[in-house]
């Protein structure tokens, strides 16, 4: 195992930047998830760390070694794709077994780290099947194997799961944490998908146009968003955001459509101020004393009620998680949390 240090790196293909001047610190032992929108430049970070991409200006080390030029064979890393990259006409256990033999590995050796891998990914029944005998799930669970038997100092998986349906996306999600929960690899996982990174991340790197926006742990990325683009990232649904003006008066708030919604905390703000007003849609309840709201749409999932609605000129989801029988047309009337509430400056979205 090894920690991993990126400082100061930028890429570029000839005159296009992709990458700004990223620096992450990933100490020994934890699970750091990328994240972002496609093409913020979270799958060629990584691909820079395995040595598939190079480094245009800056440094990347594992375990206090500059690898820069290094090849990924140097590197004592192994990388998980999305599209299993399984040769069809090996099994199971070549497959997985095939990189080891490669390095003239003692068989006995490779035979045992196979079975070890087949074991702890539940692999042992289909270990002489080929990749075109088994589910998605399962030809992901043997890439995940064939970089196991390797016992690298890192782990690099690059949107393993895309390819999967939701149930099984969710099944693998688990299995994935707990082999890092019991092999305490350093692991790199690149995502779009923000479930993915609050569930499994020990600290999440988000990234946007080629730039870091916040580093931070799951729930320190939710409840204290730095800016705009976190706050709508992070979260589903999306928090809510409503344009609106700070009042100072006797009743401080924000307000948004001639109601005053009101803030908690001391944000450096003044009166009159064009402010994004934030609040999630689990952070809003039925209140006598709230604003009016018209439904729109209900959208029922037994376990939560989600309720699309209009207030005003804008938009905003509420989200109920006991059961209502709210229709299309009806008028609620809501409060949102005020401690939970966040006030962001409307021209640099930073939080305040």
């Amino acid at each position: 195992m090894a920690q991993v240090a990126i400082r100061n790196v930028s890429k570029s293909y000839g005159a296009v930047p992709v990458l700004h001047d990223v620096s992450v610190d990933i100490a020994d032992g934890r699970f750091v998830v990328l994240v972002g929108p496609s093409g913020c430049g979270k799958s060629t970070l990584l691909r820079m760390v395995a040595g598939l991409e190079s480094v245009t200006s800056g440094a990347i080390e594992i375990a206090d070694t500059v690898v820069n030029h290094l090849p990924p064979a140097k590197r004592d890393i192994a990388m998980v794709f999305q599209s299993y990259a399984l040769y069809p006409h090996k099994t199971v256990r070549d497959n997985m077994a095939f990189a080891l033999k490669l390095r003239g590995t003692d068989k006995k050796l490779v035979e045992e780290r196979v079975r070890k891998a087949a074991e702890i990914l539940d692999l042992v029944p289909y270990l002489d099947r080929y990749p075109r005998q088994l589910s998605g799930g399962q030809r992901q669970r043997v890439a995940m194997g064939r970089a196991i038997v390797r016992n690298p100092q890192v782990f690099l998986f690059d949107e393993p799961l895309s390819n999967l349906d939701a149930k099984l996306r969710v099944q693998m999600r688990t299995e994935i944490k707990e082999l890092h929960q019991r092999l305490k690899t350093t692991t790199i996982y690149v995502t779009h998908d923000q479930v993915e990174a609050m569930t499994m991340a020990d600290k999440i790197v988000v990234m946007q146009a080629g730039r870091i926006e916040q580093i931070g742990a799951p729930l320190e990325l939710f409840d204290k968003p730095a800016n705009l683009f976190v706050a709508g990232f992070i979260g589903s649904p999306a928090m809510n955001m409503l344009k609106g003006r700070v009042r100072l008066g006797e009743k401080r708030g924000v307000e948004v459509g001639g109601v005053l919604l009101p803030f908690s905390g001391d944000p450096q703000v003044n009166d009159g101020q064009e402010v994004i007003y934030g609040i999630r849609p689990e952070h809003i309840a039925l209140s006598p004393d709230g604003f009016p709201a018209r439904v729109s749409v209900v959208e029922p999932t037994g376990s939560e009620t989600m309720v699309f609605l209009r207030f005003g000129e804008s938009e905003m989801v509420a989200l109920f998680r006991e059961r209502h029988s709210f229709r299309p047309g009806d008028t609620l009337t809501l409060m949102p949390r005020t401690e939970l509430a966040h006030v962001f400056d409307a021209g640099t979205g930073k939080r305040l």
